[in-house]
């Protein structure tokens, strides 16, 4: 969307992701990531860290009970998302402001690890039901269409 600040973080997981589901049946996970910069010191030959950045991330849906599957504590991942500002009041009365990574995607980080990927299954009809385009309607057939001669290679 049009003024939303997008932001990729590569870090590492503080923790596991914390699967929970709204009142609703909407699942939700929320994990925390420290990305860390990195700098080469060429006066000591050395590499530096910098300060870390702490962020929550929250991700939504079906995507929350993968990534609570398949990430834990320490792993190096790569999320892409929006940067939220959230304003809250304490039960004390004291004003805070967090900011928080609403996900898009999540997925570990392959410079120091292998994974292998399995697709997970999707609920609900059958795949050629939901599909609108896996047969021509009573309405049209592949006859009222112009045929295209074949590709040149």
């Amino acid at each position: 969307m049009a003024g939303e600040t997008a932001i990729t973080l590569v870090g590492n997981l503080v923790d596991d992701p914390d699967l929970r589901f709204t009142p609703s049946g909407a699942a939700v996970a929320k994990f925390r990531i420290a990305s860390t910069p990195r700098t080469f010191d060429r006066q000591s030959n050395e590499w530096k860290d910098g300060e870390s950045l702490f962020l929550t991330c929250n991700v939504w849906r079906q995507q929350a009970e993968h990534a609570a599957e398949s990430l834990q504590r320490g792993m190096r991942v790569i999320v892409q998302g929006r940067l939220r500002q959230r304003s809250y009041e304490t039960t004390a009365g004291e004003k805070r402001t967090v900011f928080e990574v609403e996900v898009e995607e999540v997925g570990p980080s392959l410079r120091s690890a292998t994974a292998k990927v399995a697709r997970a299954s999707r609920p609900g009809p059958a795949a050629t039901d939901a599909d609108p385009w896996s047969a021509p309607s009573s309405a049209s057939s592949s006859a009222d269409w112009p045929q295209s001669p074949p590709p040149p290679f």
